[in-house]
């Protein structure tokens, strides 16, 4: 393997930059196979004597000068990560120049400066600045910076950089450039251009503190109005952020830009953000529901970062979570405030359970600031990002939304322009609340997720109650010691009533809840009149998992008495988790007969049908059974044969059962779901789509083949296009190739159905995936169209992937190899769907670990060396 045996870095070896850069002066020649870049850097040395040394890979260095005198071959040293200026030595400050060459078309690691269609763009965040010029890239290191970008202009008319335009130039000869500056302190990562051919959407408004702001998205070519959407979503993440956080944007553009070719979502570049064009381009013709809400949440994002990540950054790579995670929360509060809390818990903790939790017990968990790393790349998980959210969230409730805001407001103030840490930020909360919250910082340490068991007793005699509650470690992390669980819980007596808090307990009172210390907790009421029903981490309050066993008709009755939209949700969500264990030959505690339960199921989710006032979109969060991953972190042994078998049965059983509240669902919603993207039409597409997909298990696609048909917007061609392709009803191989042909020339849309294809439920689905990437639609350095195609097939394909002759862990291994060699990061992240590998049966594993083989012996990057050394030899 390659480079795993390099050294780690860790966090405990944290020293300041003995060499920072105060001021950046950059000059680009631009070109497409081949473009220059001359960097002045402002130096200032803290430590006498200290070496230069700069970070740059795949550099071509034309011309060096310090302090106006050219250096001689002596004066400084070259290798492959980077260049030492022995001729700084001794100095304080020192003006170092250098101009470099590098490749953008070659560049399909899409780090650092590259080029997409005919766009040249930058991705900096983690360490892709260094692919660009020679500097200390690390993200304790501010400056100033003031960027000159020049070029042809028939080829490159729009010139973007980070910060505010300050000058625009005619150079002749058909040349033009344009100066940008971006006075606040900023480290490297956050710099971006971009250059090319591009139309906007823009728009201009008054920001609350009186500050003329112009909102700008731009796209390659000269059609921007799939931009328009998104220009909404900057507008009310800015105002959302004004009124919720008290935060102003401050500089006098911010300019969005959509990229065809991009490994991540997005990047947050201090206002020049650079996205995923999935996440900017949408028209009801090209985009779903999903995409809609997922564009305002990305931006959402990636503009909220302007505080928690860009004014504020990061000491260290070690405290990402400090702007990914607060930043994910800020994003979550910003859907919940503007449409649905209930909804969007329920589709936060579907995430965090499914993936999260899986890759918290997986052979690749790490704690949410690790003691060390290997590779920075695979630091960017769903620990850092969703569990590190969920820690934000219970600081939220431990203090109360007004003490939360006042801890912020704290931060913001204390640490603008710094480069913080997570001490720092909980050292704000303390100081503004007057509330220890540094207990908290235990999260960030210990890996696996917490499982708190609870043991209930009434006695009928005397009416009390007592609820025993026990923290204990994750099974990965053994000796872990307690950590601090903000709680919240209710008590409902037989008739519906809610009981009032226990008379006593041993857990310190915060808003809403308890906070549970230790690892032992009693809670006790008194004088009851019969056994009560308790409803136990309302809201999802703590990232734990809760094991006390109920009997199926105590979680149906949760859903008539429960007034909190995710304990409904999540009491139907294990009574049918209970179901799917057990008929895949799991033992369950507190199940009782598997019939009867499975009864019992159907019977809520019959009443949920029933129920008139029932929200729509709840109904269907309600008929999506918990997926494989679910299922897989919920066994100690994962028999991927069995639960996927059991998941398909019970979802043709209930489908059947159900099938005329199906028929009426997808009949009556007709007319609300046609068009607009207001919340109700939204909401009456998700039920009467998720009632046509389980529709359409039974009647051989007759409803999916009418909606096809009958299809207004791109939301309702999926649906039927879903349904029928995995229903292998009769009618959808022309709908599949009457889809493909009309959005042949969209390269999103086409992503679209190649997803669907490679998701159907069965174990041939792994050839048609692999005639996909035998044929024309295949562009591998295209990160969009890979995860479309093996991405889908590897997380999304349990039947497919997980096929008993081991035929998809070969081809996902291949892909992995493959892609190592054009996109390290898609690579690895392709690899992190064998995480479960320990866990997988005898068969499986041996299996897994034989398509694994051939790369052990291969020359990896990095991202994938590290991560394949983490799995199982």
């Amino acid at each position: 393997m390659s480079d795993t045996a390099s050294p780690p870095i860790r966090l405990a070896e944290y020293r300041p930059p003995a060499w920072t850069i105060t001021d950046v002066a950059l000059v680009f020649d631009l070109g497409r196979e081949s473009s220059e870049v001359e960097a002045t850097l402002m130096l200032r040395c803290d430590a006498p004597e200290a070496t230069l040394r700069l970070d740059g890979e795949d550099l071509e260095l034309l011309a060096i000068e310090l302090d106006g005198r050219a250096l001689a071959a002596e004066d400084y040293t070259q290798d492959a990560t980077g260049l030492v200026v022995h001729a700084a030595r001794g100095f304080d400050s020192c003006l170092l120049r250098t101009r470099v060459r590098v490749l953008p078309a070659a560049n399909t690691r899409l780090e650092g400066l590259y080029t997409s269609g005919s766009l040249l763009l930058t991705q900096c965040e983690a360490e892709g600045f260094r692919r660009i010029t020679f500097f200390v890239d690390r993200p304790d290191v501010q400056a100033r910076w003031r960027t000159t970008l020049r070029a042809e202009r028939a080829r490159y008319p729009v010139l973007l950089a980070g910060g505010d335009r300050v000058a625009e130039r005619d150079l002749g000869d058909g040349r033009h450039e344009a100066e940008w500056h971006n006075p606040h302190p900023t480290p490297c990562y956050l710099f971006a251009l971009a250059a090319g051919p591009m139309a906007r959407v823009s728009k201009a408004i008054t920001g609350a503190d009186g500050r003329a702001i112009e909102l700008n998205v731009w796209v390659e070519g000269d059609d921007a109005e799939p931009c328009r959407y998104a220009l909404g979503a900057v507008e009310r993440a800015l105002r959302w952020d004004e009124s919720r956080f008290g935060r102003c944007y401050d500089l006098g553009v911010f300019n969005v830009v959509a990229a065809q070719d991009f490994t991540m979502g997005a990047m947050e570049n201090k206002g020049l953000n650079i996205f995923n064009a999935r996440y900017i381009l949408a028209d009801e013709r090209t985009a779903t529901d999903a995409d809609f809400m997922g564009i305002e949440s990305v931006v959402g994002h990636e503009y909220f970062h302007n505080w928690s990540g860009n004014r504020v950054t990061l000491r260290d790579w070690f405290q990402l979570s400090l702007k990914e995670g607060l930043t994910v929360f800020r994003d979550q509060e910003f859907t919940a405030d503007l449409h649905s809390r209930d909804l969007k818990r329920i589709d936060d903790v579907r995430l965090l359970r499914a993936r999260q939790f899986a890759e918290d017990a997986g052979a690749l968990a790490h704690p949410v600031r690790p003691a060390e790393y290997r590779e920075i790349n695979n630091f960017y998980t769903l620990t850092i990002y969703e569990k590190g959210a969920e820690i934000v969230r219970m600081l939220h409730s431990r203090l109360g939304e007004a003490a939360f805001r006042a801890g912020m407001d704290r931060y913001f103030a204390d640490n603008d322009g710094r480069s913080a840490t997570l001490e720092d930020f909980y050292a704000a909360h303390s100081a503004a609340t007057g509330i220890d919250c540094a207990d908290m910082l235990a999260w960030y340490a210990q890996a696996g997720t917490p499982v708190l068991d609870v043991e209930r007793s009434f006695d009928p005699s005397t009416g009390g109650y007592t609820l025993v509650l026990r923290q204990r470690p994750p099974a990965n992390v053994p000796h872990a010691a307690p950590l601090p669980i903000p709680f919240r819980l209710a008590l409902y007596a037989p008739d519906g009533r809610a009981l009032p808090p226990p008379a006593t307990h041993d857990a310190e009172p915060i808003p809403d809840g308890l906070l549970l210390r230790h690892a032992t907790h009693t809670l006790r009421w008194q004088g009851l009149d019969a056994e009560p029903l308790p409803v136990l981490n309302r809201g999802f309050a703590a990232p734990i998992r809760l094991r006390m066993p109920m009997r199926p008709e105590e979680r149906a009755r949760i859903v008539q008495v429960e007034s909190d939209g995710f304990a409904r949700w999540d009491a139907l969500q294990h009574l049918a988790l209970d179901v799917l264990l057990a008929r895949a030959g799991e033992s369950v505690d507190g199940l009782g007969d598997v019939d009867a339960a499975e009864a019992a199921l159907s019977a809520a989710l019959g009443a949920l049908l029933a129920d008139t006032q029932a929200h729509p979109a709840f109904v269907a969060e309600c008929l999506a059974l918990p997926d494989f991953d679910t299922l897989a972190d919920a066994v100690d042994v994962v028999d991927p044969g069995a639960l996927v078998a059991a998941r398909e049965r019970l979802g043709l059983s209930l489908a059947a059962a159900h099938r005329e509240a199906l028929q009426r669902h997808v009949d009556a919603l007709r007319a609300d779901a046609r068009g607009g993207l207001d919340d109700a039409a939204m909401a009456a597409r998700s039920l009467r789509h998720a009632a046509l997909a389980w529709l359409s298990r039974v009647d051989g696609g007759a409803a999916a083949r009418r909606l096809w048909a009958d299809a207004g917007s791109m939301t309702e061609r999926m649906a039927a296009l879903r349904a029928l392709l995995h229903a292998k009803a009769d009618g959808a191989p022309a709908a599949r190739e009457a889809f493909a042909r009309e959005f042949a020339d969209h390269a999103l849309v086409t992503d679209k159905w190649l997803a669907v294809v490679a998701t159907r439920p069965a174990t041939d689905a792994l050839d048609d995936v692999e005639a996909l990437v035998a044929g024309p639609c295949w562009h591998p350095t295209n990160p969009n169209r890979v995860r479309a195609i093996v991405g889908s097939l590897a997380r999304l394909n349990p039947a497919a992937f997980h096929r008993g002759d081991g035929a998809g862990y070969r081809f996902v291994a291949a892909q992995v190899q493959a892609m190592d060699a054009i996109n390290p990061q898609v690579a690895a992240r392709l690899l992190g769907a064998f995480e479960g590998l320990p866990r997988w049966t005898v068969a499986a594993r041996e299996l897994a670990l034989a398509a694994l083989a051939p790369m052990r012996s291969a020359a990896l990057s990095r991202d994938v060396a590290e991560l394949l050394g983490r799995l199982p030899a």
